[in-house]
């Protein structure tokens, strides 16, 4: 009888969540494809999870596989494949690359992806207010000309090292981003290489006494190495700057970000009315409206870096 009384709450329930009996009936397959062990990711996901046990969509109802390449691009194509295979209900791609090598694979089948810092130039949708295929999503992206705005206002800068990888789309894209903001400016940019973990040191030895700042892009490698380029330029006097949430608190001077956690939320939301039944090319691709100007403290004091008050005045957190 408990039981009984169960399934009818869940159907009712999702009655008026505007999901149809049939549907509620039946467990709906979510394959979720990470590209890292980034800590970004994983708030992302945590935002995504959160939303959708907002809107009821938990086990029984739901089912999900949430598989992590950690890096791999091989490991990356094989899971996005074993995907696509499955004729999962939806596939939620939390990163560019892993949304890239899914979208190769996956063309039939609902894929909504997060924590995309331009999927636009990236390639996987024609357009932010219809992909024109089976994606939706919500950006992580960030306006360059206002991360440099805030750098400027922070100190003048002549000489701005952008650390990235090759291959990474979203590392890629934003040395593209910033070249581009700057072109007409006084500042040169000055790309940087990193291709292994171990080149790390003996690049930063040769670029940091040449520049003024240092951009850490989304790179994997450059997040994995964030307190040895911190900690190499802070002695230094250099700042550093991101556009990433998360190297803010585990070190980078400033970061003009968007929240992982509500880009996950967002997701969230495009997930929820694809499961309802939504097309993915009908639903707009997901921007945050706000950003965060962080500042991590720390490291300000250790560098003898001394922000203006009217910077500190627009500083929506600060890092202790």
């Amino acid at each position: 009888m408990k039981q009984k009384w169960m399934v009818l709450f869940l159907l009712a329930l999702l009655s008026a969540l505007g999901v149809p009996a049939e549907a509620a009936r039946a467990e709906k397959k979510i394959g979720v494809l990470m590209w890292s062990e980034d800590p970004a990711y994983y708030e992302t996901w945590k935002g995504i999870m959160d939303q959708l046990k907002k809107e009821g969509l938990v086990e029984p109802l739901v089912s999900i596989s949430l598989v992590n390449a950690r890096g791999g691009k091989a490991k990356l194509s094989e899971m996005a494949h074993r995907f696509a295979l499955a004729k999962m209900d939806v596939v939620v791609t939390i990163g560019t690359s892993a949304t890239i090598a899914a979208a190769r694979e996956i063309q039939d089948r609902p894929l909504v992806f997060a924590y995309v810092y331009d999927p636009v130039e990236s390639g996987i949708v024609r357009k932010l207010e219809s992909s024109g295929n089976n994606t939706t999503g919500a950006s992580s992206g960030v306006s360059m000309p206002k991360v440099l705005n805030y750098l400027q206002e922070f100190s003048q800068v002549r000489r701005l090292a952008v650390l990235y990888t090759p291959g990474e789309t979203n590392s890629e894209l934003q040395l593209h981003a910033l070249q581009k903001a700057l072109a007409d400016s006084h500042v040169k940019v000055v790309p940087v290489i990193i291709s292994r973990e171990e080149e790390v040191i003996p690049l930063l030895q040769v670029v940091v006494p040449a520049v003024d700042a240092i951009y850490l892009s989304g790179s994997r490698i450059v997040s994995k190495q964030v307190s040895v380029i911190v900690d190499m330029a802070t002695k230094a006097r250099v700042i550093t700057i991101t556009h990433r949430d998360d190297l803010v608190d585990r070190g980078v001077l400033l970061g003009i970000c968007a929240n992982p956690y509500l880009v996950g939320r967002l997701a969230g939301e495009k997930i929820v009315k694809v499961l309802k039944g939504g097309r993915p090319s009908s639903i707009p691709i997901g921007y945050l409206s706000r950003f965060d100007l962080k500042l991590n403290m720390k490291t300000a004091k250790a560098g003898g870096f001394r922000p203006s008050p009217s910077f500190m005045k627009s500083v929506t957190k600060l890092v202790e």
